[in-house]
């Protein structure tokens, strides 16, 4: 196992649905540590730049509009196999594909307006925690926890 930071964003549908606390009280009960975490307006440029491995496909308009369309809340977690970890608890991008127990399997309706956003790989962790946070925000910090966690 490899200690990680990733990055994990809420998206509009979450705080409308006041399914933000649920949702890092998930991350945080499987033991993984925040390290940063804020509450965002994203502007066109920055969704186009977040998302512009997607620009070309047909869902990229629909896409931006939704994570541009209210606050969002952009995170880094971090521990052993972050990545895996929390892509394991999003569950299937396709909400007709997500399992039960899963964030998306639980709380997601419609595949288009998908509820969270986590990396897919070391490198979109890196590229996407430096679009959204500064070196500074991101808090190292001793989890007493740890042992108990790994």
């Amino acid at each position: 196992m490899a200690y990680e930071q990733t990055f994990v964003m809420l998206k509009p549908g979450v705080l409308q649905r006041r399914l933000a606390g649920e949702i890092v009280s998930r991350i945080e009960k499987k033991g993984l540590q925040l390290v940063a975490l804020k509450l965002m307006q994203i502007d066109r440029s920055l969704a186009e730049t977040h998302y512009g491995e997607h620009r070309e496909k047909p869902f990229f308009a629909e896409l931006t509009n939704y994570i541009t369309s209210g606050p969002v809340v952009a995170m880094v977690v971090a521990g052993e196999s972050a990545i895996s970890m929390i892509r394991a608890l999003c569950g299937a991008t396709r909400v007709e594909q997500a399992a039960p127990g899963t964030i998306r399997g639980d709380y997601a309706l419609v595949t288009g307006m998908n509820i969270i956003h986590a990396s897919d790989s070391p490198e979109s962790a890196k590229r996407e925690i430096g679009l959204f946070f500064d070196e500074k925000e991101i808090i190292s910090y001793e989890d007493p926890n740890a042992r108990w966690t790994y």
